[in-house]
């Protein structure tokens, strides 16, 4: 009985294996890791470079998946419908639905789906040359659907917003970490290029209290000490206090081949660079370049030096540390016990808050600074209080300035701070 309609069942049965092909495709292509195809891509996998372009241009593919799904799935619906009415009569249309809906909608939408979810890079490597190919047949009519597509936009007013935000970045840098495609060091120096639009000069400066400088009337012999003692090979020139900031000596300028310079301290410093605490530090990086210098005086809007920002700390923003011959290294961050720490009051207070998962809205930059905002004092040896289930107390003040910090973990977290005056 079923002899004569063997074509037509063939037929549905290819149109179902396309409708799942297509299914798969477009979840494929939807869930791939791009960066994974990237990498497979660049290593001369030409399956994996294949797949790479077609994702590129998403609009078209996808556009030529959905064409062909919906010709194979009503291709099949038509088929069925005339077959059961042949052998079923009234009662034929009926049973093709729901027999076709639900082979359609295991076979050809369910399973293909959830097997190209689990290997999204593989199948897509497998499905590239065949949708390539049909998106070559079907130009004519996806020329057409993307004229519509332009029609309907420009009726609707919308405006695409194709940039990625940062935060998104952030998440895709994760992503990719988790995955493998890059290391940890890799995805820590991508994140800090993300993060770097956002510093300002405020966040990375040398505080004040920490500059080493020398008077324009010191004598050559002291700022030779100075440079001994430093070991830094630029030093900020002041007149009467270093509010004054008149200029940068540099060591090359100041020491010849015959010795010390004959020439006057004034004739050999070099022009500061003044900026504002907000100066983002992407746009200073630029400004230190065009001015061949490596030093930036940071004023506040009294003009008095609030501090510098040297290449080097916008450097180490990027890439980490830099530690040379004469640097001493230095544990900002002591663990004392399984409940205890010793932490230097310079560590940034993003730093602080992102290790003992707590939150607070704060001006300061620095530990020390957020200690003594919540004080609201400049404290003493031994002064503490409790916030966010942490025991806070400070082990050293120096020149009225936080130099080193106890931190414990309370066992249960307190719910009001408390101060020990």
């Amino acid at each position: 009985m079923f002899a004569n309609e063997l074509p037509s069942i063939l037929i549905m049965l290819f149109c179902i294996i396309m409708s799942a092909y297509f299914s798969a495709t477009e979840t494929a292509f939807s869930s791939m890791n791009s960066i994974r195809i990237k990498v497979l891509a660049d290593s001369g996998n030409r399956r994996a470079q294949l797949a790479a372009r077609l994702a590129e241009n998403y609009d078209k593919l996808i556009s030529t998946i959905l064409i062909g799904n919906n010709i194979v799935n009503i291709a099949v619906s038509a088929i069925a419908t005339l077959l059961f009415v042949k052998f079923y009569g009234d009662m034929g249309a009926t049973l093709s639905t729901v027999v076709v809906t639900i082979v359609v909608l295991i076979f050809g939408e369910i399973t293909p789906k959830s097997i190209a979810k689990d290997f999204p890079e593989k199948f897509a490597m497998f499905s590239a040359p065949l949708i390539n190919l049909l998106i070559f047949i079907l130009t004519p009519l996806n020329f057409l659907f993307f004229q519509w597509k332009k029609l309907i936009s420009k009726l609707l007013k919308s405006e695409e917003d194709s940039k990625m935000s940062p935060e998104e970045l952030m998440m895709l840098l994760e992503e990719a970490q988790r995955d493998g495609s890059i290391d940890k060091d890799e995805g820590a120096l991508l994140k800090n290029a993300v993060e770097f639009r956002d510093l300002e000069a405020q966040d990375i400066l040398t505080p004040r209290v920490d500059l080493i400088a020398v008077s324009a009337d010191s004598t050559k012999e002291e700022i030779a000490q100075s440079f001994t003692g430093s070991h830094f090979s630029r030093l900020l020139v002041y007149d009467d206090d270093i509010d004054k900031v008149v200029g940068v000596i540099h060591q090359k300028d100041f020491y010849t081949g015959n010795g010390v310079t004959q020439k006057p301290i004034r004739e050999i410093i070099t022009p500061p660079i003044f900026i504002h605490p907000t100066e983002k530090v992407s746009d200073l990086l630029k400004l230190l370049q065009s001015h061949q210098s490596h030093i930036a005086v940071v004023i506040d809007e009294y003009g008095g030096t609030l501090g510098i920002v040297t290449m080097e700390d916008i450097l180490e923003e990027l890439v980490g540390e830099i530690w040379d011959e004469h640097d001493e290294q230095e544990e900002s961050f002591q663990q004392l016990d399984d409940h205890t720490y010793l932490i230097d009051g310079d560590l940034t207070f993003d730093d602080f808050c992102s290790y003992f998962h707590i939150e607070d809205e704060a001006d300061s930059v620095s530990l020390g600074g957020w200690i003594m905002e919540r004080m609201g004092k400049v404290p003493v040896d031994g002064d503490s209080f409790q916030y966010g289930g942490l025991s806070i107390k400070v082990e050293e003040v120096s020149s009225n300035r936080i130099q080193k910090v106890r931190v414990t973990k309370l066992e249960q977290p307190e719910e009001e701070e408390s101060s020990d005056k």
